[in-house]
């Protein structure tokens, strides 16, 4: 049986775009409104809810569990196509998460 849960938040990034493989030092802990069964593999699906910068921002997910995850506004192309500067304005962002038989 699967189970499924959604959220929302407003995400921000105010550092240089993360581009080291597994730093997560710049990251946002969300955890589930309730826990995923021990052993469940959980997939997050994430969209930008909002158009608020000008610059399109990428959204990174990092450490997926069954308890939370971790999340991060990338913003890597700015305008006329350079690289950005990683910085973006709050966003609002919503996810799903769900778990997948495998």
């Amino acid at each position: 049986m699967s189970m499924t849960q959604s959220g929302r938040l407003d995400l921000s990034s105010n550092n240089a775009s993360e581009i080291t493989g597994g730093d997560t030092s710049t990251f946002t802990q969300v955890v589930f409104p309730t826990p995923f069964p021990a052993n469940s593999q959980v997939i997050v699906l994430t969209q930008v809810q909002t158009f608020r910068g000008p610059d399109t921002p990428g959204v990174r997910i990092h450490d997926v569990t069954v308890k939370g995850f971790k999340i991060r506004l990338n913003e890597l192309v700015g305008s006329g196509g350079a690289l950005a500067d990683g910085r973006h304005t709050a966003e609002t962002i919503g996810w799903i998460a769900t778990t997948v038989s495998g």
